[in-house]
């Protein structure tokens, strides 16, 4: 995604960032990036979920696959640009077979400790 983020705003001067609404991302970051929510809240390690619970960690990566595979879905309906789509749908894909791989994990680990 900011491989995306860069490639789209790379050259777009410092005005037409304030009128498309980055005003503030750019007066703190230039075109550099910086990861945050759609809110601007800043990413952290606090998002990433343990607990040493094979069963309970391996939900958690689930149902993180699912989220990204939502907010991928939710970044193409909003985008009308084929080269932004294309690599939006295979990371998209992506997160789909990391969810069959931590499903199939899943059942191993609930097999072993039945």
């Amino acid at each position: 995604m900011g491989t995306i983020v860069h490639q789209l705003t790379k050259g777009v001067p410092a005005k037409i960032m304030e009128a498309e609404g980055l005003g503030d991302y750019y007066a703190d970051h230039d075109h550099a990036i910086y990861p945050v929510s759609a809110a601007g809240n800043p990413f952290t390690a606090a998002y990433i979920q343990s607990k040493g619970d094979p069963i309970a960690d391996l939900v958690e990566d689930l149902a993180a696959e699912q989220k990204a595979r939502a907010t991928y879905e939710n970044l193409i309906n909003m985008c009308d640009d084929p080269d932004v789509i294309d690599p939006l749908r295979f990371l998209r894909e992506r997160e789909v077979v990391h969810f069959q791989r931590f499903g199939e994990a899943l059942d191993i680990v609930q097999r072993k400790l039945a």
